[in-house]
């Protein structure tokens, strides 16, 4: 029996790939570049998502790289490798977060979960259609590059959010990536945040920049200006700290960023089904 046919059984015996709720939306976040604040971001979105009566779980999904639960200084016992070895269940690992979020965290140093597979991914969509119903919003926080977890986490989600920054580096990165993930993944709407810029002017222009590239090479994708945060001493305090900007200065700029933000993203944010088919996306190749 070859490798299709057995991926073709397996998910046979498994729920149908719609069968997360409407209500809940999963959102990936990545970016083409580390070091450009997406972790940081994406958990003070959480928190800000949560102060709204959101229910919120962060999936920290640099499988082998973890490292959300540092940034809130949390010390989980169990992460998601105990989940795919069947140690554990996903409701069994969540760890409580600021304002009630969960956090799903992530192995660390951890090479073997750096590429997931066939039967891996499975267990991850099984397992989140099990607490489907506790959240509203499930926000992926991605590795950073092209690898083939971080296509496989942006093209199952609804929504696919880009964080770079003002560097020509992460600017590249990102039209990069957004190539691939179009080119290969099918998947054709994204929207942008860009961290530590100086103003909303700065961000725009940067969001225009990649609009205009993708129009000049023809990717036929649409790319969405979903905000900005700036550079604000009250994030590098708050990292040593250890907490959430938004928690410890809530009326610092870039807290009001990420209040901006989160305000969009509620308006915006798609329901229904995640697209968990994509799982297969290359495996029956």
């Amino acid at each position: 029996m070859d490798q299709a046919e057995t991926l073709r059984k397996m998910r046979s015996g498994l729920p149908d790939a719609g069968t997360l709720k409407q209500h809940v939306k999963g959102i990936a976040v990545a970016s083409g570049k580390g070091g450009v604040g997406k972790t940081n971001v994406v958990a003070n979105m959480a928190l800000e998502l949560s102060k709204k009566g959101h229910r919120v779980l962060i999936f920290d999904a640099d499988m082998g790289l973890g490292n959300i639960h540092i940034l809130l200084g949390l010390a989980p016992r169990f992460n998601v490798a105990h989940v795919l070895t069947g140690v554990k269940k996903l409701r069994e690992i969540l760890v409580d977060g600021p304002n009630g979020i969960k956090i799903l965290p992530a192995s660390t140093g951890n090479k073997k979960y750096s590429e997931l597979t066939a039967e891996e991914k499975l267990v991850l969509k099984s397992e989140l259609e099990v607490v489907q119903d506790d959240f509203d919003y499930i926000l992926f926080d991605i590795g950073a590059g092209i690898s083939a977890n971080v296509m496989f986490f942006c093209s199952a989600a609804q929504d696919v959010i880009i964080i770079a920054s003002p560097e020509p580096t992460s600017f590249s990165d990102a039209y990069a990536m957004m190539k691939v993930l179009s080119r290969d993944y099918k998947v054709k709407s994204f929207q942008l945040v860009v961290n530590s810029c100086r103003d909303r002017v700065d961000a725009i222009n940067i969001y225009k920049r990649l609009v205009m590239v993708s129009d000049k090479f023809a990717l036929g994708i649409k790319i969405d200006f979903l905000g900005h945060v700036v550079t604000d001493a009250s994030v590098s305090q708050a990292v040593r700290k250890q907490r959430l900007f938004c928690d410890l200065f809530p009326g610092a700029e870039a807290s009001k960023n990420i209040v901006g933000i989160v305000d969009t993203l509620v308006k915006t944010a798609k329901t229904g089904e995640m697209a968990w088919d994509n799982i297969f996306r290359g495996d029956e190749a």
